[in-house]
């Protein structure tokens, strides 16, 4: 237990900081994601190969079209992300990132027949209103840029398709599940990479190249192994409580190292955001438990 709850935190608290990274990349959102999504996939293939598992090519052939649409968002999500992170603050890109469980909680009596209770029907509104204070429309800021907060909710959008998508998906394996969707956003992003970006005037210098790496091989690879062998012996309440690290770390060493300020309206925006979609997912875990 005390060894799968270290490689949550541990796993939680690098997601928290690719946005710093990214920030130091100067190349086009889709040349990065391409690059994530391939080193993250035969990282995880090279990791499942070295613990002697195999791929269970009946599950994948299974939820093959949910696990390539689903491929395809997280793809959308990345490049939406990363072009968020150019235009507005780590941490008001990551709060608007943040609100894809509440169009989650939107869609579901749609999608997934579920029921809109009162109290998720409060945690949205209360989410909603932190996302306008976090804007900074009511203080007239400036620098949270709205195409990096429309950026910013369009890829909590992709993100909020794939957290349906995926519950679709039957008798299927985190790993095999992960593996499929990264191959798949690769290949669908790679196309698009190639169509509206000159690559061959990429410039790949050294610092550049280790970057990258890191993005694909640390925060894709090692983490999302780290992340599902962590769940295999934790509860999911403390997975539901742990991930809240993620975007702790992110708005921290957004002004701590970026130096990428929040003022009050910000900071109540902030908590309105993490503290309602924290309650929200709390509240759907013990109705399930």
């Amino acid at each position: 237990m005390k060894t799968a709850k270290i490689k949550l935190i541990s796993s939680m608290f690098i997601f928290g900081t690719i946005g710093i990274f990214v920030k130091y990349i100067d190349l086009p959102s889709s040349v990065i994601a391409t690059v994530r999504g391939a080193l993250g996939a035969l990282f995880l293939i090279l990791f499942i190969l070295i613990r002697r598992q195999k791929m269970s090519v009946n599950a994948v052939k299974k939820n093959l079209l949910v696990l390539c649409i689903s491929g395809a968002c997280i793809g959308v999500n990345w490049i939406l992300l990363f072009e968020s992170y150019k235009y507005t603050t780590v941490a008001t890109a990551t709060l608007c990132y943040y609100m894809a469980p509440v169009f989650v909680v939107l869609l579901s009596p749609l999608l997934l027949k579920e029921k809109l209770t009162l109290k998720k029907s409060l945690c949205v509104c209360l989410a909603i209103i932190g996302m306008v204070l976090v804007s900074g429309v009511l203080s007239g800021d400036n620098s949270a840029n709205a195409k990096g907060i429309v950026f910013g909710l369009l890829a909590a959008t992709a993100y909020a398709s794939v957290m349906v998508l995926n519950k679709y998906l039957k008798e299927i394996s985190a790993f095999d599940m992960t593996i499929m969707q990264l191959g798949t956003a690769t290949l669908v992003i790679l196309p698009y990479t190639l169509l509206t970006e000159n690559v061959s005037t990429i410039n790949l210098d050294e610092r550049t190249a280790i970057l990258l790496a890191v993005v694909g091989i640390v925060h894709t690879g090692i983490t999302y192994a780290l992340y599902f062998s962590s769940m295999q012996d934790l509860k999911a309440q403390t997975v539901a409580i742990f991930s809240y690290i993620d975007p702790a770390v992110a708005i921290i060493l957004s002004a701590t190292i970026l130096r990428e300020g929040m003022d009050v309206f910000g900071i109540i925006g902030a908590v309105l955001i993490l503290g309602s979609t924290f309650f929200s997912e709390l509240t759907d875990k013990r109705e399930k438990v």
